[in-house]
């Protein structure tokens, strides 16, 4: 009696949790609301077999529960309670897969007038490309990732000079408007996913997969990574902003195309002329060096490093950055180093050279430009310097 009314007790507590349940889906702000109907059949089905399995136990659990007299009949075959359970249990199969294979059918199918956008994922970070004014994305390959290069752009190719590249984790979409994603993996596997979309897909090394969706309601949505893609997989987020069409064209318009981040320093603007003058900035102080560390800061979030290194001095899967510039440092071989410059700019380039004493080894390679290290540096510097020393009070004298 005690096992049968467990039983109904798990299965009232069950029911009842699921309506009252304070952990709902997102507000949808897609055109797949298909989604949320196959979850809903999902659920209803499963919830309807969870319900009758377990009541039938308690049926059972009562109907032939031990009694003095009573033997048990062996009874190895009953051909007509196992045509019902093969009839049932295949109408619950097909309800539950066929629904969703017509949705994926559509899901993958994208409308002629879609927006084309890529996303590279790499550990742990986000970049996105949009196709330029020939409406053509370019030709793009592994063998040609750099510093430089960091989608891998085929510069001989034409269609691809006057791609627009966003270069951090933060995108735009026009609202009410169809947009195929084209995804790509530079390292493991990752999983470009937007909740309030319904809209995810795996990201493979090798190959490029795509979806589409319309986004018709606007505002600032968070990208996760729903691949568990490394230690610093929770920190690999973005975010996509929807916003009316002449927003989004004034916000496409202010990035830089794959032409000009390929053209020479003296014509690239600040950012290939920030080494020189950042650098002789660096020890001092000025515009240049608040320059410098302001876009150390923001490569330290758009190249995840936030993911392993904090700044406020609490311990992550990387050794804190509050008071890291100056400090001595102990490898795992007895070995001590101080951090200066040299040190972090040796240790970024190349993670797997040195192993800091407590940590893992497992920080990824990140390609930087000379000019990117020389910020990040400035601004790993900026948050070791102590702060200055408060005046003494005129009191005390």
């Amino acid at each position: 009696m005690a096992m049968a009314a467990a039983l109904v007790l798990i299965v009232f507590a069950s029911v009842l949790f699921h309506f009252v349940s304070p952990w709902w889906a997102t507000p949808l702000a897609s055109n797949w609301r298909q989604m949320d109907d196959t979850l809903t059949i999902t659920f209803v089905i499963t919830g309807i077999f969870f319900v009758l399995i377990n009541l039938f136990l308690v049926y059972t659990l009562l109907r032939f529960r031990h009694r003095e007299g009573r033997i048990a009949a062996y009874a190895p075959e009953n051909k007509r309670l196992e045509r019902w359970l093969i009839i049932a249990t295949s109408v619950a199969i097909m309800g539950l897969l066929a629904p969703g294979l017509f949705v994926y059918a559509a899901y993958v199918t994208t409308p002629a007038n879609a927006l084309q956008v890529e996303v590279v994922g790499q550990q742990w970070q986000w970049r996105f490309r949009y196709p330029g004014a020939s409406g053509k994305l370019g030709r793009s390959s592994i063998d040609l990732v750099s510093a430089a290069n960091p989608f891998g752009l085929d510069p001989a190719d034409p269609s691809g000079r006057d791609n627009i590249l966003v270069n951090n984790n933060e995108m735009h979409l026009p609202l009410n408007k169809p947009v195929k994603m084209l995804l790509r993996s530079q390292d493991v596997l990752h999983d470009f996913f937007v909740p309030p979309f319904r809209a995810r897909m795996n990201m493979v090394p090798g190959m490029v997969t795509s979806f589409w969706f319309t986004p018709d309601k606007p505002g600032r949505y968070e990208v996760l990574c729903a691949q568990l893609c490394g230690v610093g997989h929770s920190g690999m987020r973005g975010y996509v902003v929807v916003e009316d069409e002449a927003s989004f064209q004034h916000w496409l318009t202010a990035q830089p195309t794959f032409a000009q981040t390929m053209a020479p320093p003296s014509a690239s603007g600040a950012l290939a002329a920030a080494p020189t003058a950042a650098a002789a900035a660096i020890g001092g102080s000025g515009a240049n060096t608040d320059a410098m560390v302001a876009q150390g800061k923001a490569l330290s979030e758009s190249k995840a490093c936030v993911a392993c290194h904090t700044v406020d001095g609490s311990p992550r899967v990387g050794p804190t950055w509050k008071g890291l510039f100056g400090k001595t440092e102990t490898m795992e071989n007895g070995s001590t180093a101080q951090v200066d410059e040299t040190y972090l700019k040796n240790f970024i380039r190349n993670p797997q050279a040195r192993v800091v004493k407590g940590f893992t080894p497992m920080m990824p390679k990140i390609e930087m430009t000379d000019a990117e290290l020389e910020a990040l540096v400035a601004y790993i510097k900026s948050i070791g310097v102590p702060p200055p020393a408060a005046p003494k009070q005129q009191a005390q004298q």
